[in-house]
């Protein structure tokens, strides 16, 4: 049996599986920090570009777009991912170095709001997306990584998974959804190791194509079942021939949505483990930014190779910048959407502190990547002393989960700037009740 075979099988199955209690609200804590991350990142670009391009499929359709702007389906998933993923601050699944709440939740909303499903079906296509995408990621491991954007790569049978729950497809037929979304996957990192707008078109395209994928599947269309473990197929062709055997082995019993990562900064979440190691340093010995002399961080390998930019001129680069970003914590005490205005890019304070910020690999760093995202920082200060912190986790990681309460705090901080108080709050409510709701009319923004 081929893995899109074995995904199809469970998916199967899981229509008539009820999820644990626990499952369901992990599944409404993406939803809610996936609204967290679309709505700010409505106005990032090239989201004003896309909606203009995107114009002969909006005003009409059953699905909204973020900013509540009718759609079609496609143009709706499409438009949604790339905003989801515009502002940096969606969640991720280490192991699978992939960003799974952007294209899986787009999809899953389109397709559901094309179907009329309520929104207990609504968060079932959540789950299985994030179960599916999530192992294929895993799977493809470091070797994918190293070139391929996984937000886009894996993404699209996240999407096309939701969609395909939706959808309500028999197992052979999901299995061609997978496998034709394979044909599909696409992203290059190379998009963002210079100044693009690129980035967040990868999670929007990996909706719509997964969303297309399931649509094209439910429709009869035939994939090539051994797409991912075939001698010229994904698993060859974007990684090193990884194992495919055990791919969905725990599947039913190990739910990935329950340890999923919701980010406590904004910007690239490799930089977090050293802007919280930053933080704690100068929490524990009261450091005010002219106290330091120094700092240096060691991390992991893809750390210094994605957050590369040294001298950020644009926010786009200052967001991929690790001196950056740690500077801006020790100057200013946060990392937040208002760390990349164009008065926090030219702050004569956090250049002066960025001169004084290096950085390197640490070798037994980079070996538990991805499976930890750690960082070791060394602060000197100007009176000669030295302080030193491993920070092994990053906060919003499984072993330092953001609470419910910090994750709502997130949710009304980054919306309410963008559809108010009131709304932000009728919004959050219903995205918590969404397993009694008969429709999905609460979740228009």
């Amino acid at each position: 049996m081929h893995a899109t075979e074995v995904f199809g099988r469970y998916a199967h199955e899981y229509r008539h599986m009820a999820l644990p209690e626990p499952v369901i609200h992990h599944a409404k804590r993406a939803v809610t920090d996936w609204h967290a991350a679309l709505l700010p990142g409505l106005a990032a670009a090239p989201l004003a570009q896309l909606e203009q391009v995107l114009a002969d499929d909006l005003d009409r359709g059953p699905c909204r777009l973020g900013n509540g702007r009718a759609a079609t389906a496609r143009a709706a998933a499409l438009y949604n991912g790339a905003a989801a993923h515009a502002a940096e601050v969606d969640d991720s699944f280490r192991d699978a170095m992939y960003h799974p709440g952007a294209a899986t939740i787009a999809a899953a909303l389109a397709a559901s709001q094309q179907a009329g499903a309520s929104g207990l079906d609504f968060l079932r296509a959540v789950v299985l997306g994030y179960e599916v995408s999530t192992r294929i990621g895993t799977v493809l491991g470091r070797a994918h990584y190293r070139f391929w954007h996984n937000t886009g790569t894996v993404g699209v049978f996240g999407a096309a998974a939701a969609a395909g729950s939706v959808l309500q497809l028999q197992a052979q037929p999901f299995a061609h959804a997978l496998a034709t979304a394979a044909t599909f996957s696409a992203g290059l990192q190379q998009a963002f190791r210079m100044d693009s707008m690129s980035k967040p078109l990868h999670a929007g395209r990996a909706a719509e194509a997964g969303l297309l994928a399931a649509q094209l599947a439910h429709a009869g269309i035939t994939g090539s079942l051994d797409i991912l473990d075939g001698e010229a197929g994904l698993g060859r062709a974007m990684s090193d021939g990884p194992d495919w055997s055990q791919a969905g082995a725990t599947l039913g019993a190990d739910f990935h949505i329950t340890r999923v990562t919701f980010k406590n900064h904004i910007g690239c979440g490799h930089t977090f483990a050293a802007i919280d190691g930053a933080l704690e340093l100068a929490r524990r010995h009261q450091l005010r930014a002219e106290d330091i002399r120094h700092v240096h961080v060691e991390t992991y390998g893809p750390a210094l190779d994605i957050a590369c930019y040294q001298n950020p001129q644009s926010e786009n680069e200052a967001r991929f910048s690790l001196g950056f970003v740690v500077a801006t914590a020790l100057v200013h005490g946060s990392v937040r959407l208002t760390a990349y205005t164009p008065e926090r890019l030219a702050d004569p304070r956090i250049r002066a502190m960025m001169s004084r910020v290096s950085a390197r690999v640490a070798p037994d760093l980079d070996a538990a990547f991805p499976g930890r995202r750690s960082a070791r920082i060394e602060i000197e200060t100007t009176s000669g002393q030295r302080h030193e912190w491993l920070q092994s986790d990053r906060k919003g990681d499984p072993e330092l989960p953001l609470s419910d309460l910090e994750l709502q705090d997130k949710f009304m901080e980054l919306s309410a700037a963008v559809i108010g108080t009131e709304r932000a709050g009728a919004l959050l409510a219903a995205i918590w009740q969404l397993d009694q709701a008969s429709d999905l009319a609460g979740l228009r923004c």
